[in-house]
């Protein structure tokens, strides 16, 4: 399979690994930020065929991870309120909030529809014209611009049955807000490579102009990961730390401008809640003042109750890179992916799920 194979080719990635190998004299340590980046750094074994000198930490890059329970709470309202369809990804509904979770109240009654994309929640409101249909909107830069798609159909079509509970959020205000905490001493970032297909590698050149922190744009075959370790080793032996792209077949420097276009028609930024870092200013997305009738929290009164998190649970330290799920004293005991008690636990790209099923006991 083209752009498959080609990047998993063992005799260049071992051209790689001894290029990193023999470049590498500084302790170092470098942040996955994606956790797609997680997933595909564990299930090919990298962190182990990496020199001693590199250390690689796990960052807040999950969209369903990084949803704070006071914003799962409000989905779940909702979805208890009569004649109101939710929508949902899958790996939301099994997400634990406060009290409850999506899925039990699915299980209680609640008209709860998984879907594969922002499309189909739109049909199910052209399909159920006596039902409000609130579609979750969870994910970065990259899910966003289809949901603001949905948005200008819904009015062109004249469906007004359908509203967006946006949790969406943008990633360079996070990483500036984990390099602010100062909890971890980053000496490279591998940015996120789908995001980055849409607002191109411009918007990191704050992280080495005011961090002098390496970056490096990466896809997710082993020879792109490689190739941005490598990148971000020779940045920092050299002392020159920039924004490069290991990733130039799907990411270019200035994005996909028409997707930035469209998302920003219909959103704008506000300040969004991280789960386990709390509010970070201008990191999130709401619908502009002309598509309010659309925005969910505006059309409905939801009142969710205070939020608590899971006792026990350190999904937000491990978001921080601060701690790893080996260090949690749930993890594989209470918290499986059966029973997860936090989220990062329930995504495919959650971190505690990756340890699970990659990193031996």
């Amino acid at each position: 399979m083209k752009f498959v194979e080609e990047y998993r080719d063992p005799d260049l990635a071992k051209k790689l690994l001894e290029r990193i190998h023999k470049n590498s004299r500084k302790s170092i340590r470098l942040m996955e930020f994606c956790g797609g980046h997680t997933v595909a750094i564990f299930r090919h074994g990298i962190r182990q065929l990496l020199p001693d000198t590199i250390k690689m930490l796990s960052g807040p890059g999950c969209p369903v991870c990084v949803t704070a329970s006071a914003d799962l709470d409000k989905a779940i309202a909702l979805a208890d309120m009569k004649d109101v369809i939710v929508a949902s990804f899958g790996d939301m509904v099994r997400v634990p909030g406060s009290y409850s979770s999506l899925q039990k109240a699915k299980a209680d009654g609640a008209d709860i529809r998984i879907v594969y994309s922002v499309q189909d929640a739109l049909a199910i409101a052209s399909e159920n014209p006596g039902k409000q249909v609130v579609f979750v909107g969870i994910g970065f830069e990259t899910t966003a611009p289809t949901v603001a798609a949905s948005v200008l159909q819904a009015q062109t079509e004249e469906i007004v049955n359908y509203s967006i509970l946006s949790l969406h959020k943008i990633c360079p205000p996070v990483m500036k807000a984990i390099l602010d905490l100062g909890e971890v001493n980053l000496s490279g970032i591998i940015c996120p490579g789908h995001v980055s297909a849409i607002i191109g590698s411009h918007p990191y050149q704050f992280i080495p102009d005011h961090y002098g922190i390496a970056c490096a744009v990466s896809g997710f075959e082993p020879l792109d990961i490689l190739l941005a370790v490598d990148m971000l080793v020779g940045q920092i032996e050299s002392g020159q730390p920039r924004v490069e792209i290991a990733y130039r077949r799907g990411v270019k420097p200035e994005g996909n401008t028409q997707a930035v276009k469209l998302m920003e028609s219909v959103f704008e930024v506000s300040d969004a809640n991280w789960r386990g870092i709390g509010a970070i200013p201008a990191s999130g997305l709401r619908l502009r003042g002309e598509y309010g009738k659309y925005d969910a929290e505006k059309r409905f009164e939801i009142e969710p109750g205070p939020a608590i998190e899971p006792k026990g649970c350190i999904c937000g330290s491990i978001l921080r890179g601060v701690s790893t799920p080996l260090e949690c004293r749930l993890f594989r005991r209470t918290c499986t992916p059966e029973s997860p008690v936090g989220p990062c636990m329930v995504s495919s790209e959650g971190t505690c799920a990756t340890y699970y099923y990659y990193q031996g006991s």
